[in-house]
């Protein structure tokens, strides 16, 4: 049996991850090929990551919070901003000296399917990892690869099979095998449950809760869906157009939402009671290009409370109450 034992400490107050500042900037071209613009897919994100707990990073398509938890594995380079791991600024190491690193920062991909090799069986996929940091024997390997099926809840079986032969919820099981097979003390998940049905999401959800505890993971868990993020999460950021507007622990933001654009998230979130009333907030227009962005508060232009400040200052992120920050104008 392969040893892959990282020594996990106790919950402390020091962050296990610490982010400042964090910018991942795009360069485009005009329609005609000339001038060029910025998309500002990331804007001076920052927060920490607790060690275990689960940090829920919630958003609408386009806000960048895919791009955040690629850039903090480096898969694409950030722009600027920093990154502390245990001390160590992940983004000011070398691409050889990172490497080290990955063995503890994993990614669980959105579509399970597109990040895994169609011609590969599932074991060799798993053994992969093993073989890049040179992790035991041919021998070991394998026999940590049925372990970590079985692990997720998967058949020795499986070990053997291709991609296409494999049903939705095992893929994603399958991706999550292959983040864990390095034992990591922090996993990024990227919309791993937004492409499976409700039951299946649900068993996903509970799997990945169970293997927290039993693994002591640390989990980055990215989704557009609130109610989700609830179910698993202990604290949440709200996203929107590239910048964190509104950060609290999972009751508090449910109780008291401060930003007017996470108070129209939670009014979308469905009630499972027939008698039960809830007033939905409409938002009237789409989500600004990223192209051209709004002066001011970047949700002035859908704000229902939008007031003139809101069109000229940026906000900054004000703690309303005791770890409860939020960036508006109105706190």
């Amino acid at each position: 049996m392969i040893t892959t034992t990282i020594q996990h400490r106790e919950l402390a107050a020091e962050p296990l991850l610490r982010v400042n500042g964090l910018k991942k900037y795009y360069s485009a071209a005009n329609q005609a090929g000339f001038r060029q613009s910025v998309v500002k897919a990331v804007d001076g994100v920052s927060f920490d990551l607790r060690e275990g707990e689960t940090y829920g990073l919630v958003g609408e398509s386009g806000c960048g919070k895919s791009t955040l938890g690629k850039s903090l594995l480096r898969l694409t380079e950030p722009t600027d901003g920093e990154a502390f791991y245990q001390g160590v600024d992940l983004f000011k190491q070398p691409r050889k000296a990172f490497q080290t690193y990955r063995r503890e920062l994993q990614m669980v991909f959105q579509d399970p399917f597109s990040s895994l090799n169609p011609r590969q069986i599932i074991g060799q996929a798993l053994e992969e990892a093993l073989a890049i940091h040179r992790i035991g024997t041919p021998k070991e390997r394998t026999l940590h690869a049925m372990e970590m099926l079985h692990t997720v809840g998967l058949q020795m079986e499986h070990y053997y099979r291709l991609p296409h032969e494999l049903s939705g919820g095992q893929r994603q099981r399958i991706g999550l095998a292959r983040a864990l097979i390095l034992n990591p003390r922090i996993v990024i998940c990227d919309e791993p449950v937004s492409a499976l049905d409700v039951i299946i999401q649900s068993q996903i959800i509970n799997l990945m809760r169970r293997l927290q505890a039993e693994l002591k993971l640390t989990y980055l868990f990215i989704a557009h869906d609130i109610a989700v993020v609830r179910h698993i999460s202990d604290r949440i950021g709200i996203m929107y157009l590239g910048k964190l507007v509104e950060e609290a622990d999972t009751d508090s933001l449910f109780a008291n939402p401060l930003h007017p654009y996470t108070q129209v998230l939670l009014s979308a979130v469905p009630v499972p009671d027939p008698a039960a009333r809830r007033q939905r907030i409409i938002l009237e227009g789409d989500l600004p290009s990223p192209l051209d962005p709004p002066s001011g508060c970047a949700f002035h232009t859908r704000c229902p409370y939008a007031m003139d400040r809101c069109r000229t200052e940026t906000p900054v992120q004000r703690e309303a109450s005791e770890g409860h920050f939020a960036a508006c104008h109105l706190i």
